[in-house]
């Protein structure tokens, strides 16, 4: 049986307001010690390297799809730099509201060519893309994005392009000491690539291995990781509720 957690090491920025942050009821409610690092860093591709790899051309669509905030910020700085003013007549698909709001950073949000999933879900977000299923889509991605999104527009026999526009590049973290946590929890399979990066003879040994969606979770048994939970789910709708159910299971008693 594995021992009480006591410190917990996060793969993601500490919050701005940590006091704020659901972290921080955790931290007072279990007494435990909670790090925050974030185990990558996000660089976007230089418009040379763009055109050499992709072959995209932006105004050969009518629509794109942005899964998050940064598909957003490198189309448009990939545009700006290729010199490709995006039409008035573009339309701009997003898997959440806070990636269609965040729209307005570059462009005035009119609801008639910005379309996004009231729940947040794929399913959903295919149910309007379908309803514009004649528009040339293209979807700005990461080298490592997910391929959720992509089999489901391939399913649906959608017109579309993926564009990877950014890569992820595992952060310098050999100044930590793993075998001081107790859990380590995981937010994308970069987090996971990056963990071995730098640490490539992790054991896992009693360690608790929390992650965030089904990439992640697929990254991590790939990886050779046992599971301890994921998150989140319909008990816990954050992973900081997931957390905390962990933590009631495992430090009860102890």
């Amino acid at each position: 049986m594995a021992s009480k957690v006591k410190n917990i090491l996060i793969s993601q920025p500490k919050p701005a307001d940590l006091e704020k942050s659901p972290y921080y009821e955790i931290i007072k409610k279990f007494n435990v010690s909670i790090d925050f690092h974030k185990f990558f860093k996000i660089e976007g591709l230089s418009s040379i390297d763009f055109r050499k790899e992709s072959k995209v051309r932006l105004n050969e669509y009518s629509a794109v799809i942005f899964t998050s905030k940064n598909g957003v910020d490198h189309y448009f700085r990939l545009a700006s730099e290729l010199r490709f003013d995006t039409p008035d007549s573009m339309k701009y698909f997003c898997t959440t509201d806070s990636i269609a709001f965040y729209l307005q950073k570059y462009i005035q949000f009119r609801k008639r060519r910005i379309f996004f999933s009231p729940q947040s879900g794929i399913s959903d977000l295919m149910e309007l893309i379908k309803r514009h299923k004649n528009e040339k889509f293209l979807l700005p991605c990461s080298e490592d994005h997910n391929n959720e999104l992509s089999d489901a527009l391939e399913n649906s026999k959608i017109s579309y392009v993926k564009a990877v526009m950014y890569r992820t590049v595992s952060e310098n973290m050999t100044f930590l000491d793993l075998k001081k946590y107790d859990m380590l929890v995981f937010f994308s399979p970069s987090g996971i690539k990056s963990l071995f990066a730098n640490f490539p003879d992790f054991q896992q040994g009693e360690t608790l291995i929390a992650v965030s969606g089904n990439s992640t979770a697929a990254a991590a048994r790939e990886a050779g990781l046992t599971i301890s939970f994921e998150g989140p789910n319909s008990v816990a709708p954050s992973m900081a509720k997931a957390i905390e159910l962990q933590l009631q299971s495992s430090n009860k008693g102890k």
